[in-house]
């Protein structure tokens, strides 16, 4: 590749990715998914729209593989485990035995009505019998519903990839016949167990070396703790267990450890999974022609309907049964089961394993995760409020924001009054602080308390000053200067130069 032939992919791809965050700004408007108009763009920029060609599926399939990995790092790093711990029983039961009860009735429906082949019925049946959290929630965020509600398709989303992945490879290279149910019983076994060791071991071991070694620089901590997500994925992938389970459960150990630099990892991850998910997507719009999906359009709505109103209900139904979950929240949660890029992804494999028919099985899931999260997508706050879950007018949760210092264009000090200094006795308005600096914090004899204006320091606080960097070397001129002549500092001349020895405030640091 030669300089302008790097700078011309760089420029497409700089336009690609701002018109798909513009995409993603209008689809939160709208109340649709994000992925529709990620696709979309896909589309556009592809043969049948702008003319890039991209017919690479064993390609497609490696890099949709990896960006599912870190997807699902950054899908554990920010699920809360207090979240989902009570509903790790029903979420697992879902993924597991919900996956395959789906996959056996959306594969019957495709065989009897459609006429698909035994393969590549059960094929389609488990591409689509995978949720997509991503999917889910860019409708969800802003609705005020249960927590629980919340946790458990959060749960089982990040659960039911794996298994439907071991499915999708057995189904696939099945050349000499369909594997008999042990064999696929024991594979799946196997890889989820072994997974999800390797998994919770990898976040333990980079939980404790997090905490332990300091690193130079605060980017660093980001780097390091997705790293290790994709080291769990890669070591789950090199002895043919679950990748996907292991970067998951990986995520959601280091996610819930009291690491440094915690927001920063969280904001880091969460613009990781945002870049996978638009390449992604974008990719996924590319690999399909769109002048072949009007042909398989009915197929896809006849599949597409057989998930909808009988596999799913008919998991959810038997697998929460035990749980007693109110038969609303069992509706919802059916309804809530959107597709997204995990199945357009697992369509790949049979193309990449030579299976007869592949190429056709692409287009249907395409054009079924299009119409049906199209249609599921805008009325599932519309269900929400119709089976009770939400009324109307009520509260929705606060979204809070954790803003960065160099956003709001302030500096933040700490300030410790030493035995001996001035600033004993010292009200905290009588510190004469040039404005806009504030004191907003104070830590006494292991007590934090909100200083007023007439809180008295004392020998041995710690305080927490928020300033501008236009003000910082006022104040502390003011700090140092108070430290050693008191309130009455000015009145003597001290004007709190730096010197050489140790100053009586203590360093602002």
């Amino acid at each position: 590749m030669t300089l302008q032939q790097l700078y011309l992919t760089l420029l497409v791809g700089g336009g690609v990715l701002l018109a798909s965050i513009a995409c993603a700004r209008a689809a939160g408007r709208l109340g649709l998914p994000s992925l529709l108009l990620f696709l979309a763009v896909g589309v556009v920029v592809g043969e049948d729209g702008l003319g890039l060609d991209f017919d690479d599926a064993q390609l497609a399939q490696a890099l949709g593989t990896a960006a599912l990995a870190v997807i699902l790092v950054e899908g554990g790093l920010t699920t809360a485990w207090e979240d989902v711990k009570k509903l790790l029983a029903p979420a697992g039961v879902l993924a597991l035995f919900g996956v395959a009860l789906s996959v056996g009735v959306t594969a019957t429906g495709a065989h009897l009505l459609l006429g698909l082949d035994w393969q590549l019925a059960l094929l389609l049946g488990a591409i689509i019998s995978s949720t997509d959290a991503a999917a889910t929630f860019a409708v969800l965020r802003t609705l005020p519903l249960p927590q629980r509600i919340k946790g458990l398709l959060e749960a089982e989303s990040g659960f039911n990839d794996a298994p439907t992945i071991i499915l999708v490879l057995a189904f696939s290279t099945a050349a000499d016949g369909l594997p008999g149910a042990g064999s696929v019983a024991g594979s799946v076994l196997y890889q989820l167990s072994a997974g999800g060791a390797i998994g919770l071991l990898v976040g333990r071991l980079g939980a404790a070396a997090l905490r332990h070694i300091a690193l130079p620089a605060t980017g660093l901590y980001p780097l390091a703790t997705v790293g290790f997500g994709i080291i769990a994925f890669a070591a789950g992938g090199a002895v043919n267990a679950s990748g996907i389970i292991a970067a998951y459960l990986s995520g959601l150990v280091l996610g819930n450890s009291k690491l440094p630099h915690r927001a920063a990892t969280r904001s880091f991850a969460e613009g990781a999974g945002w870049l996978a998910q638009i390449g992604l997507f974008v990719m996924l719009g590319l690999l399909v022609t769109p002048s072949e999906l009007p042909a398989v359009a009915l197929t896809a709505v006849g599949v597409g309907l057989v998930l909808l109103l009988v596999a799913r209900p008919v998991s959810v139904l038997l697998c929460l049964l035990p749980f007693r979950v109110p038969w609303r929240e069992q509706a919802f949660v059916s309804w809530a089961g959107l597709r997204g890029a995990v199945p357009i992804v697992l369509a790949t494999f049979p193309i990449v394993g030579g299976v007869d028919g592949a190429r056709e099985l692409l287009n249907i899931v395409f054009v079924l995760v299009v119409i049906f999260t199209l249609v599921q997508g805008p009325l599932l706050p519309v269900i929400a409020r119709r089976l009770g879950l939400i009324q109307a007018g009520a509260l929705r949760d606060v979204q809070v924001e954790a803003a960065p210092l160099d956003v709001l264009d302030a500096d933040l000090l700490t300030v410790s009054v030493p035995p001996g200094s001035r600033l004993h006795g010292v009200s905290v308005a009588e510190l004469r602080l040039p404005p806009p600096t504030v004191v907003t914090l104070a830590v006494r004899d292991g007590t934090v308390i909100v200083p007023r204006q007439d809180t008295v320091l004392c020998v041995g606080d710690e305080l927490l000053l928020v300033t501008t960097p236009a003000t910082r070397d006022a104040a502390e001129r003011r700090l140092r200067a108070v430290g050693r002549r008191g309130r009455l500092a000015r009145w003597f001349g001290e004007q709190g130069d730096p010197e050489p020895a140790a100053d009586a405030v203590g360093d602002p640091r």
